[in-house]
């Protein structure tokens, strides 16, 4: 039995930037990409705390160490600058191996940066 299980998760972030008019996606700081072990074009949830809203996306890298969290296309409609997000992504894997796997979960300070 497969199941799918928290791989990452960047908890608290603050939107840095909306871009209405660009494709769609969320841009991340390439630093806190690495640091919670996700890919540009994974697929993610981004959770707006200061809303509930849920929304699922995917990752395009931002300039390493800008602290950048932008939302993106039709996603910069779900927070505005200055809203705090929990950015997610999961892992599909059988029953047995998620018992003992780990997930990648950082907590960046002020500004975004680690």
């Amino acid at each position: 039995m497969d199941i799918e299980i928290l791989k990452s998760k960047v908890h608290r972030l603050t939107i840095t930037e909306a871009n209405l008019h660009y494709v769609g996606s969320l841009t991340l700081d390439e630093d806190l990409m690495d640091a919670a072990n996700m890919i540009e074009h994974e697929k993610i949830q981004v959770v707006n705390v200061n809303t509930g809203s849920r929304i699922e996306t995917y990752l395009i890298k931002g300039k390493r160490g800008s602290g950048v969290c932008c939302l993106n296309g039709p996603a910069a409609r779900q927070g505005t600058v200055g809203d705090i997000v929990i950015i997610i992504s999961y892992a599909r894997m059988n029953f047995d191996e998620a018992k003992t796997f780990q997930p990648w979960v950082i907590f960046p300070k002020e500004g975004n940066l680690l």
